[in-house]
């Protein structure tokens, strides 16, 4: 029903009241009179007193409907708001990793600058068998390698792998599972990073596990190492070794402490890793 018919309605009793009116005024005052014919004598006529009419009730009037506005019922939910851009530089990268062990001996031993781009590709370069020349994460050691002669033979001197015994200690004190957190945290970074130095198609997850079980592979040996110099390098004398991948090599340095730490440490990040990618 449209507001004109709803508003005829509520005036209709209005409207019958006033035609009744109208018509009773009308027989009234507008009916004309009979002229008589030959005068009539006055008839007296008693007088008669009309009755009080009482007045008629006005009728009570229905209120006009209350048209309630069309509301829309969909509430429109409430924006979630942005996160705020993570931040990878290298100052906060560097403050999340040292919450993760000994403050004062990671810090000494983390490089400055471009700590997530070193990551990345450091990894990719060990996954492929090769030490990244400039992209090391950690400082190199201040002591330098050392050698002895026994024998007419040149062997690595056991003091040349204390040297790595701080590195291996800070290893050991990162915990697996907050380790894997921060990874997943810059992990996007790192996505990014790794899509501009790698073939269409590669995954660095699969690339970072390449690299562990690359150093999983090193084999033990017995020691002292027997090695020998080619006025540039030193190499190793025994032929099975001196083939290794250039990362094996290097672990192998780090003296077979050091490296069974080690060992231990990249077995728990590979749990902790293969873990999340189920």
């Amino acid at each position: 029903m449209s507001e004109e018919d709803v508003k005829s309605k509520s005036l209709a009793p209005y409207l019958i009241i006033a035609v009744v009116l109208v018509v009773i005024i009308g027989a009234v005052l507008f009916w004309p009179a009979q002229k008589p014919d030959e005068p009539v004598a006055p008839v007296e006529v008693p007088v008669t007193t009309l009755p009080e009419i009482e007045p008629i009730p006005e009728p009570e009037v229905e209120p006009e409907p209350i048209i309630e506005p069309e509301i829309d019922q969909q509430i429109e939910p409430e924006p979630i708001p942005e996160p705020e851009p993570l931040d990878t530089s290298d100052a906060a990268v560097k403050t999340e990793l040292l919450k993760l062990s000994d403050y004062g001996e990671l810090a000494r031993l983390l490089v400055n600058n471009d700590l997530l781009q070193r990551f990345v590709i450091m990894t990719n370069n060990l996954a492929d068998d090769e030490l990244p020349a400039n992209h090391q994460v950690l400082k190199a050691p201040e002591q330098s390698f050392r050698t002895f002669q026994q024998a007419e033979k040149e062997w690595i001197d056991p003091a040349s792998y204390k040297r790595y015994t701080p590195y291996v200690d800070v290893l050991e004190s990162l915990d697996p599972q907050s380790l894997e957190l921060l990874y997943e945290e810059y992990k996007p970074a790192i996505n990014k990073i790794f899509a501009e130095i790698s073939s269409p198609g590669q995954d660095f997850d699969e690339t970072l596990l390449d690299a562990i079980d690359l150093l999983l592979d090193t084999p033990e040996v017995p020691v002292p190492v027997e090695v020998y110099t080619n006025s540039v390098m030193f190499k190793f004398k025994d032929e099975r070794l001196e083939a290794l991948a250039a990362p094996q090599k290097q672990l192998l340095r780090t003296g077979p402490e050091n490296m069974r730490r080690i060992k231990a440490k990249l077995r728990e990040l590979k749990t902790a890793i293969s873990a999340a990618q189920e």
